[in-house]
């Protein structure tokens, strides 16, 4: 090899261990691990939705929708760490019910999703907050991760540096001997 390509070499092996070595940590996105109701529970009418999170979590959304997609949420819903809870307008009818959520994790990706329980024994009639649009459609936006911007970064500084590396040699090679 001659001393340009081992430049070449040697300046692309330092820009990728530079790359590698400050690359931030990987961050893991808050999961739901608990709701209450729970899951395909049937329960009595509750009168809030519980929903805890492996992670702290912010800018939360809850959707409380019947099979004719009437809302029956009561106001915003409140946040605190990892819990988020929201209120449930009066006493619900029997039914089945989806609750869909969406949340911000501490490491700023949107986390959403959805679950179903029933209500038996209830002789509420709670009046819906409000038409929803589509239970499915308020709680079916993935999540949005994407590429770290990092990762990009580093990518165009290594083939900004692979280039330079390139033209240098090139300009050696074609440089008149001595």
């Amino acid at each position: 090899m001659t001393r340009a390509a081992l430049r070449v070499t040697a300046g692309t092996a330092a820009a990728g261990t530079v790359l590698a070595l400050t690359a931030p940590p990987a961050s893991a996105h808050a999961a739901l691990t608990g709701a209450s109701p729970a899951k395909d529970a049937t329960v009595a009418a509750p009168s809030e939705i519980v929903l805890t999170y492996s992670d702290p979590i912010r800018l939360p959304r809850v959707v409380l929708t019947d099979a004719a997609d009437r809302q029956y949420q009561a106001g915003p819903p409140r946040a605190v760490d990892n819990k988020v809870t929201q209120a449930v307008t009066g006493a619900l009818p029997n039914g089945e019910y989806t609750v869909g959520w969406r949340v911000v994790s501490a490491d700023g990706h949107p986390v959403s999703g959805s679950y179903a329980f029933t209500v038996r024994g209830s002789s509420g009639g709670a009046r819906p907050a409000a038409p929803a649009p589509s239970a499915t459609k308020a709680a079916s936006a993935q999540e949005s991760g994407g590429s770290s911007g990092w990762l990009w970064i580093g990518l165009i500084a290594l083939v900004l540096a692979a280039a330079a590396g390139v033209v240098a040699w090139l300009r050696r090679s074609s440089a008149p001997a001595d």
